[in-house]
């Protein structure tokens, strides 16, 4: 237990050297702001008097952890983030929440102001800055983001192990059907993967739960999507899938929180959270599942069928059109299960062409999701991209349910352009007259041999997938464009997400897909080497003529003759990416001349794509950090290792740094797609920290060469 904050330390200086405070920085990627906020808090405490300790929680995990004790005596906590931090450990203190970048340009203002922040209660909002930090996501958003970064693992390994089940186990049967032989290995595979399916919906809607109403929420949260995906407990033959997910998480979430706020007498309160509240709430929310939202979409699933058995008289491209829609609506719900049942139960009696529609359709989605993650790399998170390789590998077997993370994150977006995509191929599949045997659909089908008309419906499946990828980047680019429009602009410790998220936003660059719950471990990230397009005056292929440069001495390295490498960093940066006059005046300019540089330690395979990923990095939020610094940074497979450039410019660089400073001090990082190991995220922990210390940039602004800047920077340790 935290000892009662009492009223704010007053009186003279004596008085506020027993002032102590406790701090926590954390941006959704974990890296520069987090250890450049954590270092001004820390330094504009000790020209106070105060003693603090600060808690950073990077890419390389939380350091400096607060512990009971520091809690226990702290007067107050600065909560310095952009992404959600646990606040249940700082009941009755002193807290003040505000966005990371405040901590960076105004923590005088933030030490002032938490001695008079409110009194934290458990399960309240904590107090926020009015100025802001940074533009926070609603409550709603991180909810669903958390729920949806937390199913991806499942329905990547759910996915995968049946597409893999079934590509090397299963066959057509005479009697219809796609199978596996029962009692054999892939079946065993098959069923570890319907596991990872079946559990996939109620994580959805548990951890949706969690994210609003903390621990209490998860039982309910998991129960009410279990009961939500399991038609039978409602009298419906299909699930409401994982938008009864959705809905469960959220009615879960928000009830507990209601319930949160009762008053009870003190001897109930310990066992309210472990005992009365999950019971309450699973029994409550269970029951009105079951008996108000259920009888609905039993109902609905019931007149569909209906519906749709009055239609197979009409024309074939109006049947495939409304079935493609329907397919591709809720993937694995009751207006998806209706359509397919539909289809599936025709075949027997020798109307093949129905599911042949269906089958068409049921590819589509994942695939074009998939597609979409690959055209328009920069509307998605690291973790989106690898999601979409598996849903890319999950549609070529049929399994529709691989775009449901990208759905979950951006229904408005993603669930129309799939049911475009998922009409075009049913409607292209009913005009050619494809036939489909097995109650199955996808490539696969036709690679077994269930189809007849295997050229049309690759063209009905390949002009779906298309659509919908089309589509999605077209409705998403809009989105964002828009939300960006609407909202301030972004300060430096702000990254506008592509993608909704962990999955909260995840950073196009250095150390991103770390965070939002784990991504999908099986899927390998696709390499996007090329060869350089960059003229020889631009970028000399590494290791040749700018090195050459460097051995005679020339102005691309401030004049000076290259004395044996000398290695900083841990090796990371060297004399060969050390540059004291910038030429460029402009950002774009900047990032190229940057690219160069590092090309001239040998790393780098291909400039233009490293400067194209450096540059969407920034369209996403400006790596200008105040203070006249600027790290650009980049994780491509442009380069084959980790390494790190440094220039100087006189005049400074433009950078949208939130201060209004131009970029003097311009840093580089990148690393490959698959860098092992984090200790390039150490070294740049280390060296956001250092970039904090006026003296030793004014050091840095005062080294006459290359030489003398890796003195300086051989400091950082």
């Amino acid at each position: 237990m935290t000892n009662p904050a009492g009223p704010p330390p007053t009186g003279g200086g004596s008085e506020q050297q027993r002032v102590r405070l406790l701090a926590v920085t954390a941006c959704p990627t974990g890296i520069a702001h987090t250890y450049m906020a954590a270092e001004k808090l820390a330094q504009a405490a000790a020209s106070r008097g105060i003693d603090m300790k600060v808690e950073t929680q990077g890419s390389i995990g939380a350091e400096n952890v607060l512990d009971d004790n520091d809690v226990s005596t702290a007067d107050g906590i600065i909560v310095a983030a952009d992404k959600d931090v646990d606040l249940s450990r700082f009941v009755g203190k002193r807290v003040l929440t505000v966005g990371v970048a405040e901590g960076i340009h105004h923590p005088e203002l933030l030490i002032e102001r938490v001695r008079a922040a409110p009194v934290h209660a458990a399960g309240a909002t904590p107090a926020a800055s009015a100025s802001g930090g940074g533009k926070e996501r609603s409550v709603g958003y991180k909810a669903l983001m958390n729920g949806v970064s937390y199913m991806i693992p499942f329905v990547v390994v759910g996915g995968l192990l049946i597409a893999i089940s079934l590509s090397l186990g299963g066959h057509t049967d005479p009697s219809g059907g796609l199978v596996i032989p029962k009692d054999s290995f892939w079946m065993d595979i098959n069923n570890i993967g319907v596991i990872g399916f079946t559990l996939m919906v109620p994580i959805l809607s548990g951890y949706i739960a969690y994210a609003i109403g903390d621990r209490p929420a998860l039982v309910p949260g998991m129960i009410g999507g279990w009961i939500a995906n399991t038609g039978s407990l409602y009298d419906s033959k299909a699930g409401a899938g994982f938008i009864g997910a959705i809905v469960t998480g959220f009615l879960a979430g928000y009830l507990v929180l209601w319930i949160k706020k009762v008053k009870v007498p003190k001897f109930v309160q310990p066992i309210m959270p472990i005992i009365v509240i999950p019971i309450v709430a699973t029994t409550v929310l269970g029951l009105f599942f079951i008996y108000v939202i259920g009888k609905p979409i039993s109902w609905v699933f019931e007149h569909l069928t209906d519906w749709l058995g009055g239609m197979t008289g009409t024309s074939a491209i109006l049947l495939g059109a409304i079935l493609g829609l329907m397919i591709a609506f809720d993937m694995g719900g009751p207006v998806n299960k209706t359509a397919f049942l539909f289809g599936a139960g025709l075949i027997a009696t020798g109307n093949q062409t129905v599911m042949g529609m269906c089958a068409a359709a049921i590819p589509v989605m994942p695939l074009g999701q998939g597609l979409a993650t690959l055209i328009r790399k920069r509307l998605y998170t690291e973790q989106e991209r690898e999601t979409g390789l598996a849903a890319l590998f999950m549609g070529c077997f049929g399994i529709s349910e691989g775009a449901i993370p990208f759905a979950a994150a951006r229904p408005a977006q993603v669930i129309p352009a799939n049911m475009l995509g998922g009409a075009v191929a049913g409607a292209v599949a009913g005009v050619a007259g494809v036939e489909d045997a097995v109650p199955h659909g996808g490539p696969i089908v036709a690679v077994l041999g269930a189809v007849s008309g295997v050229p049309m419906f690759f063209v009905a499946v390949l002009i779906g997938t298309a659509v919908t990828a089309l589509t999605t980047v077209t409705l998403v680019d809009i989105s964002e464009r828009r939300r960006k429009v609407a909202a301030p602009t972004p300060g430096p410790g702000v990254i506008e997400p592509g993608a909704a998220g962990p999955l909260e936003p995840a950073l196009v660059g250095v150390g991103s897909g770390a965070a939002a719950g784990g991504a999908a471990g099986a899927v390998v990230a696709q390499r996007i080497v090329a060869s350089s397009s960059a003229p020889a005056t631009e970028a000399a292929p590494a290791g040749t003529s700018k090195a050459a440069d460097l051995d005679s001495g020339t102005e691309a390295d401030g004049g000076l003759k290259a004395a044996p490498d000398r290695k900083v960093l841990s090796g990371y940066l060297t004399e060969q990416t050390v540059k004291v006059a910038l030429d460029a005046r402009d950002k774009e300019a900047a990032v190229r001349e940057m690219a160069e540089l590092l090309a001239r330690s040998g790393k780098v395979a291909d400039v233009d794509e490293l400067v194209a990923t450096a540059l969407r990095r920034e369209a996403l939020g400006s790596t200008g950090l105040g203070e006249e610094i600027a790290i650009p940074h980049a994780k491509t497979d442009a380069v084959t290792a980790p390494v790190v450039g440094f220039a100087r410019s006189a005049e400074g660089v433009e950078w949208g740094s939130l201060d209004g400073t131009k970029a003097r001090l311009v840093f580089m990082i990148s690393v490959p797609e698959a860098a092992a190991g984090d200790e390039h995220l150490r070294i740049l922990a280390l060296l956001s920290r250092k970039l904090m210390d006026p003296g030793f940039r004014e050091r840095l602004l005062a080294a006459p060469d290359a030489r003398a800047v890796l003195d300086v920077l051989s400091e950082i340790r």
